[in-house]
């Protein structure tokens, strides 16, 4: 639970190295914002191959595998853990990758990929929701609208057969929630160390912590898994969704995040949607419906109005205190 020290941030390489060209950066963030668009896909492929408990498990454990490689190529160049946050980096291994990506690839497996990026989407209303009961931010009367209206865009998207308890994706969709809130958390908590930390080391060091915890269930599903029965597409996904979407995109979004402003990498989440459920209706055979692109627009337009106005605010350029 220990913040990083003043002396930690100041030996970060991070806070030493110079800004990159905007048109790399531009061109780092479109590749996470594909990566992660595709990483649906390519987990509804993969889970018509495997079973959602032994790719959720086994996945975290390729990821280590992959990573670990890396950095160790990279070490040199890399911040060292500091004792005093092996523990802040297991409770960030639980949340962001143990919880957030365990709980996606489950609940992936009981709803669409439409149906799951748009509950994905709510990611910057819990983070913003988690900031304000932690007190790290106020709740102000433009960000409780924003809310609102993401909530609301939920409830319409989960009447879609009805009412939300008749809805067959609900269960996923739950699943989804507990996926995008463990990264609310890890979001909030990051704060205490990420500035200590460069990129790489900082995915690592969570992954790890995660595989570690996740590895005597993996053992477990290992040890059920019909090995035969994957298949070659099966491993693909699953090595999409490791190499590509774990260890690459998430390196990538670290360091991009480190100098562009936090309300341009923001981009991600109002393009993303768009994107999966494009490639979905050929990549998948999903269809969007009415209630779900009504559903995507309040959820999107909420945390548009949370984050902008929200800022405003911050700045002093309307009302409302902070």
């Amino acid at each position: 639970m220990n913040t990083a020290s003043t002396t930690d941030v100041a030996s970060s390489p991070a806070t030493i190295s110079p800004r990159p060209k905007s048109f790399v950066l531009a061109l780092c963030l479109a590749s996470v914002l594909l990566i992660w668009s595709f990483n649906f896909v390519a987990g509804k492929i993969a889970l018509r191959h495997i079973d959602a408990l032994s790719l959720a498990s086994l996945r975290v454990e390729l990821s280590a595998f992959l990573i670990l490689p890396i950095y160790f190529w990279k070490f040199r160049r890399r911040t060292p853990v500091r004792p005093h946050h092996i523990g802040t980096f297991f409770y960030l291994g639980f949340f962001g990758v143990f919880i957030n990506m365990g709980c996606f690839t489950v609940g992936l497996s009981e709803t669409t990929s439409e149906h799951s990026v748009v509950i994905m989407a709510l990611g910057p209303i819990l983070v913003l929701l988690l900031a304000c009961l932690l007190k790290l931010e106020k709740l102000t009367t433009a960000k409780s609208v924003g809310m609102m209206i993401s909530f609301v865009g939920v409830i319409l998207l989960e009447t879609e057969h009805r009412t939300s308890l008749h809805s067959p994706f609900l269960l996923g969709d739950l699943i989804t929630l507990c996926s995008i809130s463990g990264f609310a958390l890890y979001a909030t908590l990051a704060k205490r160390v990420v500035a200590g930390y460069d990129a790489l080391s900082m995915n690592t060091y969570n992954i790890l912590a995660a595989a570690i915890l996740m590895l005597p269930f993996a053992v477990w599903r290992g040890i059920q898994l019909d090995w035969e029965s994957v298949g070659w597409v099966g491993w693909a996904g699953m090595l999409y969704m490791s190499g590509c979407s774990t260890v690459l995109s998430y390196t990538l979004f670290n360091w991009v995040l480190r100098y562009m402003d936090p309300s341009r990498v923001a981009a991600v989440n109002y393009i993303e949607p768009i994107i999966v459920i494009l490639i979905s209706i050929p990549l998948l055979g999903e269809h969007p419906t009415g209630h779900l692109l009504s559903g995507a627009v309040l959820v999107l337009l909420g945390v548009y109005f949370a984050e902008h106005v929200g800022l405003a605010d911050r700045l002093g350029i309307s009302e409302g205190p902070h």
